[in-house]
C-alpha cells in the first residue's frame, strides 16, 4: 500500500494548482455572472496546450498518458478555483476516452488529436434525454439505417458544452425489436451537420460559465462509418464510460468543498467576536474537524478508484462509492463553510454561496447519489 504520489501526477497537480490560481480564480465570479465568455473559452484552450483535455489518452494522439490518477488530481485542483472550467475538462476527457476505447484507428487519429490541441474547445457527451436521465435504457432518439448512412432523430438534455464541443458521442436505438438496452448503438457526430440543432443555454443554479444545452437530431444524416463499435451494443459503453466519469465528477465535487472549508478557516482565524477570533470557538473548531476529515475520506476514495481503473481492474463499484461520498460530503463542506461565514457567507461578495449553488449539481449529475446506492448495493447483494 503506497500513498506518495509519482513526480509526473505531483507535477500535473501543481500545474493545474498554478493554473487554476493565476487563470480562474480571479475570473470566476465573473464568469458566474455570464461575464468574460471569451476568457473562459481561452481558458479551455490553455488547458489543451498544457495537456488537460487528454490525460488518459495516448501520446500518439496528442495526449499526456498521465493516467487516472493524475487527471482526478488535476480536475480537483481546477475545480477549486472554477466549477465550470472543471467539469468542461472533465466531461471533454471522458469524450476522449470513450473514443480512444471503442473507436476505429481512423476514427480516433481524425477526432483525438483534435480534441487534445483543443482545435476543438470541447466534446459532448450526448446520453440522457428529457426521459431518460437514470433510465438510459429507455431512450428514444434513433438511427435508422439508409445504405451506407444512418439517420438521427430525436433529442438530448442536458448537453455538457453543447454549444461549443466539436464532437458528440452520440447513443441511439438501433434496433427497437431488441430487449431492453440490448438494441442500442454509439456515434460519433460533428457538430455543426444538417439536421443537428443545439438548443440556446439552459438558466441553470450553478456551473453557469459550462453551457448546458439540449441537443436535437432532426432528420440528421451521418455515414455509416460514424458508428462506434458493434452495432446495438452501444449501452455496455456508455455504463462503462459513466463509471470513470464518476470519478471525475467526484474529483470535482472535492475540489470545491475542500476549497469552501479553505475559506472559511482562513475567514474564522481572523474575523473575530466577544474579544477574540473565531477561530478560539470549540463549535467551530468541530465543524472544521469533521469537513476535513470526510474531505480527506473522499480523496482516499477517490483515489483508490482511480487507481482501480488505472491498473485495469474492476473499480465501478469504488468509483460509485467515491462519487456518492465525495459529493455528499461536498455539499455539507460548501454549507459548513457557508455558515462560518455567517451573513457574509450569504452575500456575493465571497465566494461561498456560489461555491454552495455549484456544488449541489454534483450529487445529480453522472448519475445521482440515489443511482450510486443502487450500483453500491447490487454489487454487495450479489
Amino acid at each position: 500500500m503506497h500513498f506518495e504520489l509519482s513526480e509526473e501526477q505531483s507535477m500535473i497537480r501543481d500545474t493545474a494548482a498554478q493554473f487554476a490560481e493565476s487563470e480562474l480564480a480571479p475570473l470566476a465570479a465573473k464568469f458566474d455572472k455570464g461575464e468574460e465568455k471569451e476568457a473562459f473559452m481561452t481558458n479551455l484552450s490553455k488547458l489543451a496546450e498544457l495537456g488537460f483535455m487528454g490525460l488518459n489518452i495516448k501520446a500518439e494522439y496528442g495526449g499526456t498518458e498521465a493516467g487516472v490518477v493524475a487527471f482526478s488530481l488535476a480536475i480537483t485542483e481546477l475545480a477549486k478555483a472554477c466549477a465550470s472550467t472543471a467539469v468542461t475538462t472533465s466531461v471533454t476527457n471522458m469524450v476522449a476516452e470513450v473514443i480512444q476505447a471503442m473507436g476505429t484507428e481512423a476514427q480516433r487519429q481524425k477526432y483525438l488529436p483534435k480534441i487534445t490541441s483543443g482545435e476543438y474547445a470541447a466534446g459532448g457527451f450526448c446520453l440522457t434525454e428529457p426521459g431518460a436521465g437514470s433510465d438510459p435504457a429507455s431512450m428514444r432518439t434513433t438511427a435508422v439505417k439508409d445504405g451506407d448512412s444512418y439517420i438521427l432523430n430525436g433529442s438530448k438534455a442536458y448537453i455538457t458544452s453543447g454549444e461549443y464541443a466539436g464532437v458528440f458521442v452520440v447513443w441511439a436505438v438501433t434496433d427497437k425489436t431488441a430487449k431492453r438496452g440490448k438494441g442500442i448503438s454509439v456515434f460519433l457526430v460533428e457538430n455543426g451537420i444538417p439536421g443537428l440543432v443545439v438548443g440556446p443555454a439552459e438558466e441553470k443554479m450553478g456551473q453557469k460559465a459550462s453551457a448546458t444545452n439540449a441537443v436535437y437530431f432532426e432528420d440528421c444524416r451521418i455515414p455509416a462509418d460514424a458508428l462506434m463499435g458493434e452495432e446495438n451494443r452501444g449501452l455496455q459503453v456508455a455504463l462503462g464510460e459513466l463509471a470513470g466519469g464518476r470519478i471525475g465528477i467526484g474529483s470535482l465535487a472535492l475540489g470545491i468543498g475542500q476549497a469552501a472549508l479553505d475559506y472559511g478557516r482562513d475567514y474564522i482565524k481572523e474575523r473575530e467576536q466577544f474579544g477574540q477570533p473565531l477561530s478560539n470557538f470549540q463549535g467551530l473548531q468541530w465543524m472544521l474537524a469533521d469537513g476535513y476529515t470526510e474531505m480527506e475520506a473522499a480523496r482516499l476514495l477517490l483515489m483508490q478508484a482511480a487507481c482501480l481503473k488505472e491498473e485495469g481492474k474492476p473499480f465501478a463499484t469504488q468509483a460509485s462509492m467515491a462519487k456518492l461520498f465525495a459529493t455528499e460530503a461536498a455539499n455539507k463542506a460548501c454549507y459548513t463553510g457557508l455558515q462560518l461565514l455567517g451573513g457574509n457567507g450569504y452575500n456575493r461578495e465571497y465566494p461561498l454561496e456560489r461555491m454552495a449553488r455549484d456544488v449541489r449539481i454534483t450529487s445529480i449529475y453522472e448519475g445521482t447519489s440515489e443511482i450510486q446506492r443502487l450500483v453500491i448495493s447490487r454489487d454487495i447483494l450479489g
